[in-house]
């Protein structure tokens, strides 16, 4: 991955976040703490503010650096599982893994952090999938690739609608959680859109 590369990434993720900042936070509102835009933006505008440093790192560091500032920088449950996400993607990194490899090793640790899986209303439902499409279609051409890849994220987000939340602060509202999209989910849909944004665009 090369310094260019690293800094349009976090130059998009960035951007997308602080967009949508609001939006989130309304999701939020309806099934949460009301914080989950907010307290994001809060962690993408420190990378951002890094932007120089870390893209000069070697990629595995970049992400390890990155999963530090937002532990440290944001606060409620996404800054600790987004950090744990980036920490254990640079985990496989350093180990020498693939793409794969490491999005399989972010995704364990966010569920390590956060004790649940799939089917609880959580960003664990857009990353899971989002990394089974990317551990089975690997060896298609990239712009199909990262077709599958979008349109998984955004069938597994708007899966999480009828879900009932059994699973951080959703979870206290019962049944009263089903028929709201999970902000985790959404910020991770949009996340995913915005690196296949710049996945894209390379030569």
């Amino acid at each position: 991955m090369t310094e260019a590369l690293l800094a349009a990434l976090i130059d998009r993720t960035a951007a997308t976040i602080a967009a949508e900042a609001e939006a989130l936070t309304g999701l939020d509102q309806a099934i949460g703490d009301g914080d989950h835009g907010l307290n994001l933006r809060r962690g993408f505008e420190a990378i951002a503010a890094e932007r120089a440093r870390l893209s000069a790192m070697a990629p595995a560091d970049a992400l390890h650096q990155a999963g530090m500032l937002l532990v440290m920088k944001v606060g409620g449950a996404s800054g600790p599982l987004y950090g744990s996400l980036l920490m254990g993607m640079a985990k496989a990194a350093k180990a020498g893994g693939d793409l794969p490899a490491q999005l399989a090793e972010g995704v364990a640790q966010v569920q390590k952090r956060g004790k649940s899986d799939a089917g609880a209303k959580t960003m664990l439902d857009v990353l899971i999938p989002v990394l089974a499409t990317l551990q089975t279609q690997a060896g298609r051409p990239r712009p199909e690739l990262i077709r599958a890849i979008r349109q998984t994220a955004d069938d597994a987000r708007e899966a999480t609608k009828p879900m009932l939340a059994t699973r951080g602060r959703a979870s206290f509202l019962g049944e009263r959680s089903i028929g709201h999209y999970d902000p985790g989910a959404t910020s991770s849909q949009l996340l995913i859109h915005a690196v296949c944004d710049v996945l894209a665009e390379q030569p």
